[in-house]
């Protein structure tokens, strides 16, 4: 903070961004919360905030609480799927959250993920397969949207499935080298990515998620999906 504003209020942060005190501030749909206050704690990249807001009990009592939340926008993942060959094609990559938290070495498989940035989620996770996988997604299909972690972090992951073969792969993948990215593309038999959930391999929640509803409804279900060839 400065004499001549705060980065991230009056100031453009690093991203360019104001007013980011603001969010939250109108809420009206629930009308036993009343915000009271939003300050910004950090802008380092995603926003950090702390609101204060009264919330009304089911007995009737009125409570003053805090809580912060985190912001990093919202997010669409993508599972890739060949029913004649049964596979899927996920990633492999370091996350460090998860390597400081108990992984064994913080390389993590998972479906192919990112956030929208200015896209809508469909172009974002297009977007993102083309970067991390080298694949060009025909017809999407979306699966259900999911806040992923409500008690902290305000993203909502919008989550997708396409059919893929070899002649969809139109680049190397590997992720936006200049972003630091470092995405190795990971072909698993299906089976054996159920497997990998059961013993520990898989340990990405919306990559559980997606391989789950593969095998409950989706394309490997018991009544499985049948990708007709483009003519």
């Amino acid at each position: 903070m400065t004499d001549l504003g705060t980065p991230g209020l009056d100031l453009p942060d690093h991203r360019g961004r104001t007013r980011l005190d603001q969010a939250g501030r109108d809420l009206t749909g629930n009308p036993d919360v009343v915000i009271r206050d939003v300050e910004l704690l950090a802008t380092a990249w995603h926003v950090l905030r702390r609101t204060t807001y009264d919330y009304r009990h089911r007995d009737g009592r009125w409570t003053t609480e805090q809580r912060e939340t985190y912001d990093r926008g919202d997010g669409a993942t993508i599972l890739l799927y060949d029913v004649s060959r049964r596979t899927v094609l996920l990633t492999r990559q370091f996350r460090y959250p998860a390597y400081v938290n108990g992984h064994p070495d913080g390389m993590l498989i998972e479906t192919a993920a990112g956030l929208l940035d200015d896209d809508d989620p469909a172009g974002a996770i297009r977007r993102e397969t083309s970067e991390e996988l080298g694949i060009t997604v025909g017809e999407l299909e979306h699966v259900f949207g999911v806040w992923m972690s409500p008690g902290s972090v305000t993203e909502r992951l919008h989550f997708y499935a396409a059919p893929y073969t070899a002649a969809d792969r139109t680049g190397p993948g590997g992720g936006v080298a200049s972003e630091g990215e470092d995405i190795e593309p990971v072909e698993l038999d299906f089976d054996d990515a159920l497997t990998a959930i059961a013993d520990g391999r898989i340990a990405d929640a919306k990559t559980i998620m997606l391989l789950q509803w593969a095998a409950l409804t989706g394309p490997f279900g018991p009544t499985p999906k049948t990708v007709t060839p483009p003519a």
